[in-house]
Parts: C-alpha cells; sequence; structure tokens
C-alpha cells in the first residue's frame, strides 16, 4: 500500500532520493495494531514522504498473516532478521517486547535502517547502552534513530511544554506525576509476558512509570539527578497454562527525584490500582502558575496564572482543539475532540519528517537512555532500601478499637 502524500522535498540520508520509503514493523499485538494503525492513517492528514507498508513481522505465522491483512501491510514474514537486510527496507518499527528491543534494533541500525523502538528502549541498562552505541554510529551515516514515548504528542501536554518554555509559570518547583491502571488488581488475572522480568525487565516501573519519568524532564526542560525508590508486588503468584507461576517483577512503584533547575519530583505508578483505567495524572507548579493534567482527558489543559489578582485566580480548562495547538490544525474542526490512538500517528509524522530533513528526531536513543539511567537508579534504591521502624508493636494503637 502506498500513501497518496507527495514525495519528500529533500531526500533522507542513507537513501539519497528513494521514495517511497518501505517500513517493516515487527510485532502485531497491543503495540503493533497501534503502530500500524498510526502508519495507515498519517498520510491521510498530514504532508509527509511517501512510503509503504511493506511487512509486518511475527512468531506465529498464521496470527501475524491474518494482522497483516486487517491492517494494510502488503507483506508478513516470521523472520526478522531476513526483512531488515532486504534492500525495499527502508525503516524498522519495533513493536515487539522488551527483551527483543537490543538485538533487533543494532541489527536493524548496522543495515542502514531508521528505527523507531517502543518504549522503554530495552529491559537493563546495558542493552540500552549497546543501542544507544549503535545509534550514534548510525546517526554520523545519516540513518536516524528515535524512541516512541508516544506521550509527548499530545497536543495538551504539547502546550503544557510551551507555556513552561515561556516562563507562564515562573520557575517550577515540583512536578507530581502519577500513572495508574488497574488491569492487574484481579489475582486471578492470568500470568502474561509481562509478569516476568526475564522478557519485561520490570513492572510498572518500566512499562508506564517509565512514560512518567519522561514527561518529567520533557515538559520542565530539567535532567534528573538522584533518585530514590519502592517497589511492591502484591500477588506473587498468578495463573499459568501450566498452573501457578511465580511474578517476578513490580505491581506498583513509587519514586521521588531531584532535578537541574532546584526543582523536586515524585513518581507513582500502579497496575493494581482498582478503579484506574489509563490515567497519566501531571501536576506542575511554579512561582507563577501551575499547570494539570489527565490522560483520561487529554484534549484538556488546566491552568492556573498567579500573577493575576487573587481574587480572580483560580485553575481555567484550556481545550486543546485549536489550530494554532500542535497536531490540530491537520484533524477536525475546533472543539471535535481527538483519541489516544492519534499520538501514534502524530509520532509517525515526526519521524518520517525527520527522516526527510536528516535531522535527528526527539526523543533521541539517548534521551532513551537517560530514562533508563533513571528507571535502573529506582530499582537500585528499591534494593537496598533500609527501613526505619516508627512504631515497635503496632498492636497499641488498635487495642479497644
Amino acid at each position: 500500500m502506498t500513501s497518496s502524500a507527495p514525495p519528500p522535498t529533500a531526500p533522507h540520508n542513507g537513501h539519497p532520493g528513494k521514495t517511497p520509503l518501505g517500513v517493516a514493523a515487527i510485532g502485531y499485538a497491543f503495540m503493533g495494531k497501534a503502530h500500524s494503525n498510526a502508519w495507515r492513517n498519517v498520510a491521510s492528514f498530514f504532508d509527509v514522504p511517501a512510503f509503504e507498508q511493506k511487512v509486518l513481522v511475527g512468531r506465529d505465522a498464521a496470527e501475524v498473516a491474518f494482522a497483516a491483512g486487517k491492517y494494510g501491510w502488503a507483506e508478513w514474514a516470521t523472520d526478522w532478521r531476513s526483512v531488515i537486510n532486504r534492500d525495499d527496507i527502508d525503516i524498522v518499527d519495533i513493536c515487539a517486547p522488551g527483551w527483543m528491543h537490543a538485538e533487533i534494533a543494532v541489527a536493524a541500525l548496522a543495515a542502514g535502517k531508521h528505527v523507531l523502538v517502543e518504549k522503554p528502549l530495552a529491559n537493563n541498562l546495558a542493552e540500552a547502552e549497546l543501542m544507544t552505541a549503535a545509534a550514534v554510529n548510525a546517526r554520523a551515516r545519516g540513518v536516524q534513530s528515535m524512541i516512541g514515548f508516544n506521550y509527548r504528542r499530545v497536543p495538551a501536554l504539547a502546550l503544557a511544554r510551551e507555556l513552561i518554555a515561556e516562563g507562564r509559570l515562573g520557575t517550577v518547583r515540583h512536578v507530581r506525576a502519577a500513572y495508574l491502571q488497574d488491569w492487574l488488581s484481579d489475582a486471578e488475572s492470568p500470568m502474561t509476558w509481562r509478569l516476568r522480568k526475564e522478557t519485561a525487565g520490570s513492572g510498572a516501573l518500566g512499562d508506564i512509570a517509565s512514560h512518567a519519568i519522561d514527561q518529567i524532564q520533557h515538559l520542565t526542560g530539567q535532567t534528573i539527578l538522584e533518585s530514590s525508590g519502592v517497589l511492591r508486588t502484591f500477588v506473587t503468584r498468578r495463573p499459568g497454562p501450566d498452573g501457578p507461576e511465580e511474578v517476578t517483577v513490580d505491581d506498583a512503584v513509587w519514586g521521588t527525584f531531584w532535578l537541574t533547575g532546584d526543582m523536586g519530583a515524585s513518581v507513582e505508578a500502579s497496575r493494581v490500582a482498582t478503579g484506574q483505567k489509563n490515567s497519566l495524572q501531571i501536576e506542575i507548579y511554579g512561582t507563577g502558575g501551575s499547570l494539570m493534567f489527565d490522560l483520561e482527558n487529554l484534549n484538556e489543559l488546566m491552568f492556573l496564572d498567579a500573577t493575576a489578582p487573587v481574587r480572580e485566580q483560580g485553575f481555567r480548562r484550556i481545550l486543546v482543539n485549536e489550530p494554532e495547538h500542535l497536531y490540530m490544525g491537520a484533524w477536525w474542526p475546533q472543539g471535535h475532540v481527538i483519541g489516544w490512538e492519534h499520538t501514534f500517528t502524530h509520532q509517525i509524522r515526526d519521524f518520517l519528517t525527520a527522516i526527510a530533513s536528516g535531522e535527528a528526531p526527539s526523543p533521541s536513543f539517548e534521551e532513551g537512555l537517560q530514562v533508563q539511567r533513571v528507571l535502573a537508579a529506582v530499582e537500585t534504591s528499591a534494593n537496598n532500601q533500609s527501613t526505619i521502624t516508627v512504631v515497635e508493636d503496632a498492636s497499641l494503637f488498635t487495642e479497644g478499637a
């Protein structure tokens, strides 16, 4: 399938003058579906370099064949190694589980393919460092790479970043972020690869806290210097196909951070927060104002202008649907909201634009590595923490209750 978008105004580095670009996506499940939807729709709304959805890769032949037809891919394959070495493939979009990221990304970059990879960058710090070194070397040859922190592409959060950069909040003092889900609240929820350390790397920490950590640094323009954390696994065994299996990752995480700019931050992430479906809540407090955002209301940003007279102060709702807001001019008339899936479309748009211009896209693998370092620091802190006993005998406070 070839999009109707015009060819790029400048040849993309690594394959001068070539158009359309051939795309291969590796993975067809949750993220593969989200990315495929973006590839299928991006050229209908944005002016991007021409490309073709060449091949979808997955391990199960029957399943990936079905998904390829459903999601608009011309072909399907089960061997990613043969695909990344094809001359008609220019972009490799890695939607596979984290334990596969490093091997695929390093090989694809070495083969001269532009690489987009889902977050977190890898399952551990060593793999993330290896991937980043490969990305830096490839960039010198005109081969681009980007990590998929798609919430950077929420127009309301893009506006929040603009307001902070413009000084509308004054000096940012602290940020609170909470990413809460409940899909593991039921102790009988079955075992999956996301609950095994060898395949997932971590639980809520890498899966969703990574988004919050990236947003803290991206929105404020500051870098995390110090961190401490606590990890908890509330359900230690879950039903597997052959009986109960041990859960080897965290269900929830709490972290506190100190950043450049003399700024503090806290992150809470949970996949057992009953009643919370997919709520990323961010609060940013500055000397001149504050911002609040909730992903479950992703078209809205709450803004308080603390420079206004006290009697007029209060959070006001900004509906981020105007053509002046980043990305929104390509979509619907004002007031017609967009959804979660649009962030992936914006992500593909930005990646294709960067390839066409020859400019390094953001977030880069280096930015992904910085988040990975924070994740590793939280995990180390959680493993090495000391516990101070405050009350020796809790029964003293329950007797007679």
